[in-house]
């Protein structure tokens, strides 16, 4: 065993051998479904039709200038249609929009049905009436990969519907291991 060279890179061990062959989808959803991730509900206007669907890809990439990301799958013609909007609206969710994640994640739920639980925004775009924090935003890039397409949305407007409700009541929707999950303080580890 020789001396390492000043700048030379550490040996990478056996964790950072290359992989034997592509991932198996089965393996990389099981593994994903032990990441927690915050749920959000999108809506745009295509064609004059409102659409919406349930994220959980949503994350911020940058504070200044405001810009997120989330993926939408293509395999469904909702989503083939949706990654085409220039619009849209971010509506983060707590333990009380619930019923809204589930009915946004249903493909055969007529999402818009109820026309007391949605409004159009000033600017036109569809949102629903019940989450308190909504994040509108215009499309940057898409980004296709897969069965997906990545969203880049330049963030346009925060509106907060609730600005006096405490931070944490009634706690975000979380989903873990294929279940709906609320944080709150219990769930602080510090």
């Amino acid at each position: 065993m020789g001396e390492a060279h000043a700048g030379a890179a550490p040996s990478a061990g056996p964790s950072a051998a290359p992989s034997a062959g592509p991932v198996d989808a089965d393996r990389f959803k099981a593994a994903f479904r032990h990441h927690a991730a915050g749920v959000a509900v999108v809506a745009a206007d295509v064609d004059g039709e409102p659409l919406a669907l349930t994220v959980s890809s949503l994350t911020s990439v940058s504070a200044e200038p405001p810009v997120l990301l989330f993926s939408v799958s293509t395999r469904t013609g909702t989503g083939r249609r949706f990654v085409t909007a220039d619009a849209v609206v971010v509506h983060l969710l707590d333990a009380d929009d619930l019923p809204l994640a589930l009915r946004c994640a249903d493909p055969d739920a007529d999402r818009f049905g109820d026309p007391d639980g949605w409004e159009r925004l000033a600017a036109g775009e569809p949102a629903f009436v019940g989450p308190r924090l909504l994040l509108r935003g215009r499309v940057r890039d898409r980004v296709a990969s897969g069965e997906a397409t990545v969203l880049l949305l330049d963030v346009v407007e925060v509106l907060d519907r609730r600005p006096d409700a405490p931070a944490d009541v009634p706690g975000p929707l979380a989903y873990h291991d294929r279940r709906w999950h609320v944080l709150g303080a219990p769930s602080q580890v510090d």
